[in-house]
Protein backbone atom coordinates (compact mmCIF):
# COMPACT_ATOMS: atom_id res chain seq x y z
CA UNK A 1 0.00 0.00 0.00
CA UNK A 2 1.30 3.40 -0.36
CA UNK A 3 0.31 6.27 2.24
CA UNK A 4 1.75 6.45 5.88
CA UNK A 5 5.34 5.83 6.33
CA UNK A 6 6.03 4.74 10.03
CA UNK A 7 10.24 4.80 11.41
CA UNK A 8 9.37 3.70 15.13
CA UNK A 9 6.55 1.45 16.32
CA UNK A 10 5.98 1.73 20.19
CA UNK A 11 2.95 0.49 22.38
CA UNK A 12 1.47 2.14 25.65
CA UNK A 13 -0.46 0.02 28.27
CA UNK A 14 -1.70 1.22 31.30
CA UNK A 15 0.04 -1.33 33.75
CA UNK A 16 -3.75 -2.69 35.10
CA UNK A 17 -3.78 -4.75 38.00
CA UNK A 18 -6.09 -6.47 40.87
CA UNK A 19 -6.83 -3.76 44.12
CA UNK A 20 -6.30 -6.80 46.85
CA UNK A 21 -3.68 -7.83 44.65
CA UNK A 22 -1.65 -6.08 42.65
CA UNK A 23 1.45 -7.82 42.52
CA UNK A 24 0.43 -10.18 39.94
CA UNK A 25 -0.81 -7.21 37.02
CA UNK A 26 2.66 -5.45 37.92
CA UNK A 27 4.49 -8.41 36.76
CA UNK A 28 2.38 -9.60 33.83
CA UNK A 29 2.78 -5.17 32.71
CA UNK A 30 6.34 -6.24 32.79
CA UNK A 31 6.25 -9.60 30.99
CA UNK A 32 4.71 -7.16 28.06
CA UNK A 33 7.04 -5.28 27.80
CA UNK A 34 9.67 -8.07 27.27
CA UNK A 35 7.22 -9.63 24.81
CA UNK A 36 7.42 -6.56 23.28
CA UNK A 37 10.72 -6.00 22.93
CA UNK A 38 11.20 -9.68 21.63
CA UNK A 39 8.63 -8.63 18.63
CA UNK A 40 10.69 -6.16 17.42
CA UNK A 41 8.79 -2.90 19.27
CA UNK A 42 10.80 0.28 19.06
CA UNK A 43 9.29 1.65 22.42
CA UNK A 44 7.60 0.35 25.36
CA UNK A 45 5.67 3.54 27.43
CA UNK A 46 3.42 3.02 30.67
CA UNK A 47 0.42 5.44 31.96
CA UNK A 48 1.36 6.97 35.16
CA UNK A 49 -1.65 7.03 37.33
CA UNK A 50 -2.72 7.96 40.71
CA UNK A 51 -5.62 6.14 42.83
CA UNK A 52 -5.89 4.43 40.55
CA UNK A 53 -5.19 0.22 39.55
CA UNK A 54 -2.39 1.91 37.48
CA UNK A 55 1.33 2.62 38.48
CA UNK A 56 1.84 5.61 40.72
CA UNK A 57 5.18 6.42 39.73
CA UNK A 58 6.88 5.40 36.00
CA UNK A 59 10.15 5.96 37.38
CA UNK A 60 10.58 3.24 39.66
CA UNK A 61 8.55 0.79 37.14
CA UNK A 62 10.69 1.69 34.56
CA UNK A 63 13.88 1.07 36.77
CA UNK A 64 12.30 -2.19 36.75
CA UNK A 65 11.78 -2.49 33.22
CA UNK A 66 14.84 -1.86 32.64
CA UNK A 67 16.33 -4.62 33.93
CA UNK A 68 14.14 -6.66 32.14
CA UNK A 69 14.69 -5.59 28.81
CA UNK A 70 17.46 -4.64 26.61
CA UNK A 71 17.24 -3.00 23.58
CA UNK A 72 13.51 -1.26 23.82
CA UNK A 73 13.00 2.45 24.65
CA UNK A 74 11.33 2.93 28.01
CA UNK A 75 8.64 5.27 28.24
CA UNK A 76 6.26 7.34 30.56
CA UNK A 77 3.21 9.05 28.97
CA UNK A 78 2.23 11.08 30.67
CA UNK A 79 3.60 12.53 34.54
CA UNK A 80 1.24 15.04 35.38
CA UNK A 81 3.72 17.58 36.94
CA UNK A 82 1.19 19.28 39.23
CA UNK A 83 2.04 16.34 41.86
CA UNK A 84 5.85 16.52 41.24
CA UNK A 85 8.71 18.32 43.01
CA UNK A 86 10.87 19.33 40.06
CA UNK A 87 14.34 18.11 41.43
CA UNK A 88 12.95 15.07 43.34
CA UNK A 89 11.68 13.95 40.12
CA UNK A 90 14.48 14.78 38.08
CA UNK A 91 16.56 12.47 40.39
CA UNK A 92 14.37 9.86 39.80
CA UNK A 93 14.03 9.67 36.15
CA UNK A 94 17.94 10.35 35.94
CA UNK A 95 18.91 7.64 38.24
CA UNK A 96 16.14 5.16 36.07
CA UNK A 97 17.88 6.17 32.57
CA UNK A 98 21.54 5.48 34.36
CA UNK A 99 20.46 1.66 35.25
CA UNK A 100 18.68 1.61 31.67
CA UNK A 101 21.91 2.29 29.44
CA UNK A 102 20.11 5.30 28.65
CA UNK A 103 16.74 4.49 27.36
CA UNK A 104 14.22 6.68 28.93
CA UNK A 105 11.89 8.95 27.22
CA UNK A 106 10.24 11.16 29.61
CA UNK A 107 6.42 12.29 28.50
CA UNK A 108 5.27 15.03 31.12
CA UNK A 109 1.80 17.41 31.34
CA UNK A 110 1.01 19.82 33.11
CA UNK A 111 -2.56 19.12 35.41
CA UNK A 112 -3.68 17.33 38.77
CA UNK A 113 -6.32 14.50 38.21
CA UNK A 114 -8.22 14.09 41.16
CA UNK A 115 -6.91 17.21 42.85
CA UNK A 116 -9.41 17.73 44.95
CA UNK A 117 -8.57 14.60 46.92
CA UNK A 118 -4.94 14.86 47.05
CA UNK A 119 -3.36 18.59 46.46
CA UNK A 120 -3.39 18.97 50.59
CA UNK A 121 -1.68 15.87 50.80
CA UNK A 122 1.04 16.28 47.96
CA UNK A 123 1.90 20.29 48.89
CA UNK A 124 2.47 22.20 51.99
CA UNK A 125 0.78 25.47 51.72
CA UNK A 126 -2.08 26.72 49.42
CA UNK A 127 -1.24 24.56 46.51
CA UNK A 128 -3.57 26.60 44.15
CA UNK A 129 -1.44 29.49 43.97
CA UNK A 130 1.46 27.24 42.80
CA UNK A 131 2.90 27.20 39.49
CA UNK A 132 1.98 23.83 38.78
CA UNK A 133 1.99 24.23 34.87
CA UNK A 134 4.59 25.02 32.36
CA UNK A 135 6.74 26.60 34.87
CA UNK A 136 7.35 23.76 36.69
CA UNK A 137 7.57 20.80 33.77
CA UNK A 138 10.82 23.96 32.54
CA UNK A 139 12.47 22.98 35.94
CA UNK A 140 12.36 19.53 35.54
CA UNK A 141 13.86 19.75 32.29
CA UNK A 142 16.81 22.27 33.58
CA UNK A 143 17.54 19.38 36.17
CA UNK A 144 17.89 17.17 33.79
CA UNK A 145 20.50 19.09 31.85
CA UNK A 146 22.95 18.34 34.66
CA UNK A 147 23.75 22.38 35.53
CA UNK A 148 25.97 23.02 38.87
CA UNK A 149 24.13 24.49 41.32
CA UNK A 150 25.84 27.33 43.19
CA UNK A 151 28.81 29.69 42.22
CA UNK A 152 31.62 28.57 40.23
CA UNK A 153 33.67 28.58 43.48
CA UNK A 154 30.49 25.87 45.43
CA UNK A 155 31.21 22.68 46.69
CA UNK A 156 30.23 20.18 48.48
CA UNK A 157 31.92 17.42 50.46
CA UNK A 158 30.74 14.06 50.96
CA UNK A 159 32.75 11.25 52.19
CA UNK A 160 36.26 10.64 50.18
CA UNK A 161 35.16 13.35 47.88
CA UNK A 162 35.37 17.19 47.05
CA UNK A 163 32.44 17.99 44.41
CA UNK A 164 30.52 20.54 42.36
CA UNK A 165 27.32 20.02 42.74
CA UNK A 166 24.37 19.00 40.56
CA UNK A 167 21.47 16.49 40.51
CA UNK A 168 23.41 12.85 40.63
CA UNK A 169 23.66 10.81 38.76
CA UNK A 170 23.55 12.77 35.83
CA UNK A 171 22.65 11.14 32.65
CA UNK A 172 23.77 12.82 29.52
CA UNK A 173 20.85 13.46 26.88
CA UNK A 174 17.90 12.79 29.21
CA UNK A 175 17.19 16.37 29.04
CA UNK A 176 17.02 15.72 25.13
CA UNK A 177 14.73 12.87 25.58
CA UNK A 178 11.64 14.94 27.17
CA UNK A 179 8.27 14.58 25.63
CA UNK A 180 5.31 17.17 26.03
CA UNK A 181 1.52 16.03 25.93
CA UNK A 182 -0.44 18.29 24.19
CA UNK A 183 -3.56 18.77 23.21
CA UNK A 184 -4.31 22.47 23.00
CA UNK A 185 -2.51 25.02 20.60
CA UNK A 186 -0.97 26.84 23.67
CA UNK A 187 0.89 23.79 25.24
CA UNK A 188 1.71 22.81 21.98
CA UNK A 189 3.71 26.34 21.03
CA UNK A 190 5.18 26.51 24.24
CA UNK A 191 6.78 22.73 24.05
CA UNK A 192 8.16 24.05 20.96
CA UNK A 193 9.57 27.00 21.96
CA UNK A 194 11.06 24.48 24.79
CA UNK A 195 12.70 22.44 22.53
CA UNK A 196 10.66 19.47 23.57
CA UNK A 197 9.45 16.19 21.42
CA UNK A 198 5.63 16.72 21.27
CA UNK A 199 3.21 13.35 22.19
CA UNK A 200 -0.18 13.89 20.75
CA UNK A 201 -2.67 11.05 21.00
CA UNK A 202 -6.39 10.23 20.66
CA UNK A 203 -7.44 13.04 22.99
CA UNK A 204 -7.66 16.80 21.84
CA UNK A 205 -9.11 19.96 22.45
CA UNK A 206 -11.31 21.55 20.01
CA UNK A 207 -11.07 24.89 19.91
CA UNK A 208 -11.57 26.09 16.55
CA UNK A 209 -13.49 23.12 14.95
CA UNK A 210 -15.56 20.33 16.27
CA UNK A 211 -13.95 17.92 14.01
CA UNK A 212 -11.49 15.87 15.58
CA UNK A 213 -8.68 15.31 12.65
CA UNK A 214 -8.50 19.20 12.01
CA UNK A 215 -8.08 19.85 15.36
CA UNK A 216 -5.29 17.59 15.60
CA UNK A 217 -3.58 18.84 12.14
CA UNK A 218 -3.96 22.43 14.00
CA UNK A 219 -1.64 20.98 16.66
CA UNK A 220 0.87 19.37 14.56
CA UNK A 221 1.11 22.85 12.35
CA UNK A 222 1.29 24.88 15.53
CA UNK A 223 4.01 22.82 16.53
CA UNK A 224 6.14 22.77 13.63
CA UNK A 225 5.93 26.50 12.72
CA UNK A 226 7.31 27.64 16.29
CA UNK A 227 9.93 25.05 16.41
CA UNK A 228 13.30 27.00 16.30
CA UNK A 229 14.64 26.93 12.39
CA UNK A 230 16.83 24.00 12.46
CA UNK A 231 16.13 22.47 15.96
CA UNK A 232 15.13 18.21 15.29
CA UNK A 233 12.86 16.93 17.72
CA UNK A 234 10.48 13.82 17.61
CA UNK A 235 6.78 13.90 17.26
CA UNK A 236 4.63 10.50 17.68
CA UNK A 237 1.21 9.84 17.13
CA UNK A 238 -0.85 7.80 19.54
CA UNK A 239 -3.93 5.63 18.07
CA UNK A 240 -5.96 2.78 20.36
CA UNK A 241 -5.50 0.04 17.18
CA UNK A 242 -7.01 -3.47 18.83
CA UNK A 243 -6.82 -5.83 15.39
CA UNK A 244 -8.13 -9.10 15.86
CA UNK A 245 -7.06 -11.44 13.17
CA UNK A 246 -5.60 -14.30 15.38
CA UNK A 247 -8.28 -13.83 18.22
CA UNK A 248 -11.05 -16.08 18.81
CA UNK A 249 -14.88 -15.22 18.34
CA UNK A 250 -15.67 -14.62 21.79
CA UNK A 251 -12.55 -11.91 21.93
CA UNK A 252 -13.70 -10.51 18.84
CA UNK A 253 -16.96 -9.75 20.20
CA UNK A 254 -15.30 -8.22 23.41
CA UNK A 255 -12.95 -5.79 21.03
CA UNK A 256 -16.79 -4.62 19.31
CA UNK A 257 -18.30 -4.57 22.66
CA UNK A 258 -15.34 -2.07 23.51
CA UNK A 259 -15.39 0.40 20.79
CA UNK A 260 -19.05 0.00 20.47
CA UNK A 261 -19.45 1.59 24.00
CA UNK A 262 -17.19 4.46 23.74
CA UNK A 263 -18.12 5.43 20.21
CA UNK A 264 -21.01 8.35 21.42
CA UNK A 265 -18.22 10.40 22.77
CA UNK A 266 -16.33 10.94 19.29
CA UNK A 267 -19.42 12.30 17.56
CA UNK A 268 -19.09 15.38 19.22
CA UNK A 269 -16.88 17.87 21.54
CA UNK A 270 -17.16 16.43 24.91
CA UNK A 271 -17.72 18.61 28.29
CA UNK A 272 -16.54 22.68 29.05
CA UNK A 273 -13.29 21.98 27.52
CA UNK A 274 -14.95 20.77 24.11
CA UNK A 275 -12.81 17.60 24.42
CA UNK A 276 -12.64 15.62 21.05
CA UNK A 277 -12.13 12.09 20.80
CA UNK A 278 -10.59 9.60 18.05
CA UNK A 279 -12.45 6.50 17.05
CA UNK A 280 -10.92 3.46 18.63
CA UNK A 281 -9.37 1.77 15.51
CA UNK A 282 -10.90 -2.00 15.92
CA UNK A 283 -11.34 -4.94 12.96
CA UNK A 284 -9.19 -7.06 10.70
CA UNK A 285 -5.69 -5.78 10.18
CA UNK A 286 -7.42 -4.77 6.34
CA UNK A 287 -10.21 -2.72 7.77
CA UNK A 288 -7.42 -1.01 10.27
CA UNK A 289 -5.42 -0.23 7.56
CA UNK A 290 -7.82 1.71 5.16
CA UNK A 291 -8.49 3.62 8.13
CA UNK A 292 -4.90 4.55 8.60
CA UNK A 293 -4.23 5.01 5.27
CA UNK A 294 -7.07 7.68 4.94
CA UNK A 295 -6.06 9.61 7.92
CA UNK A 296 -3.74 12.58 7.06
CA UNK A 297 -2.37 12.88 10.71
CA UNK A 298 -0.96 9.57 10.67
CA UNK A 299 0.61 10.34 7.02
CA UNK A 300 2.55 13.83 8.89
CA UNK A 301 3.67 11.84 12.29
CA UNK A 302 6.51 9.08 11.31
CA UNK A 303 6.16 7.40 14.75
CA UNK A 304 3.00 5.40 16.00
CA UNK A 305 2.73 4.29 19.26
CA UNK A 306 -0.29 1.84 19.51
CA UNK A 307 -2.29 2.73 22.65
CA UNK A 308 -3.53 -0.06 24.92
CA UNK A 309 -7.21 0.02 26.03
CA UNK A 310 -7.76 -0.16 30.03
CA UNK A 311 -9.06 -3.59 31.96
CA UNK A 312 -7.62 -5.97 28.84
CA UNK A 313 -6.00 -9.18 29.81
CA UNK A 314 -2.22 -10.03 29.41
CA UNK A 315 -3.32 -12.58 26.52
CA UNK A 316 -5.28 -9.79 24.77
CA UNK A 317 -2.61 -7.36 25.00
CA UNK A 318 -0.15 -10.19 23.10
CA UNK A 319 -2.40 -10.90 20.62
CA UNK A 320 -3.04 -7.22 19.66
CA UNK A 321 0.63 -6.50 19.73
CA UNK A 322 1.44 -9.63 17.53
CA UNK A 323 -1.23 -8.90 15.08
CA UNK A 324 0.07 -4.98 15.06
CA UNK A 325 3.50 -6.29 14.60
CA UNK A 326 2.93 -8.75 12.09
CA UNK A 327 -0.14 -7.62 9.79
CA UNK A 328 0.07 -3.78 10.44
CA UNK A 329 2.79 -2.15 11.05
CA UNK A 330 5.09 -3.94 8.22
CA UNK A 331 2.39 -2.63 5.63
CA UNK A 332 3.05 1.25 7.20
CA UNK A 333 6.63 0.74 6.23
CA UNK A 334 7.83 -0.14 9.28
CA UNK A 335 11.14 -2.44 10.12
CA UNK A 336 12.28 -3.29 13.17
CA UNK A 337 15.43 -1.77 13.73
CA UNK A 338 17.29 -4.87 14.96
CA UNK A 339 16.58 -8.44 15.13
CA UNK A 340 14.45 -9.81 18.04
CA UNK A 341 16.27 -10.51 20.67
CA UNK A 342 16.01 -13.52 22.68
CA UNK A 343 13.76 -13.41 26.31
CA UNK A 344 16.29 -12.53 29.38
CA UNK A 345 13.60 -15.13 31.87
CA UNK A 346 10.79 -17.34 30.70
CA UNK A 347 7.60 -16.63 30.15
CA UNK A 348 5.02 -18.33 31.05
Amino acid sequence: MTGPTITSLAFLTPGNFLDDDPGPGLEETLQLFEFGERLGFDGAWIRQRHLEHGVGSAAVFLAAAGQRTRRVELGTAVIPIGYENPFRLAEDLSLADVLSQGRLQVGLSTGMPHAELLGDLVHDGEWRSFDLSYGRVAKVVGHLRGDYLGGPDTVIHSPGTTQRPRLQPYAAGLADRVWYGGGRLRSVRWAAGQGLNLLTGNVVSGERTDDFTTAQLDLLTAYEDTLAAGRRTRTALGRVIVPFDTADAATRARYRAYAKGRHERTLAPQGPKRTLFAPDLVGTAEQILERLAADPVVARVPELRLELPYEFHREEYEQILYDVRHLIAPELGWRPAQPPVPALRAVT
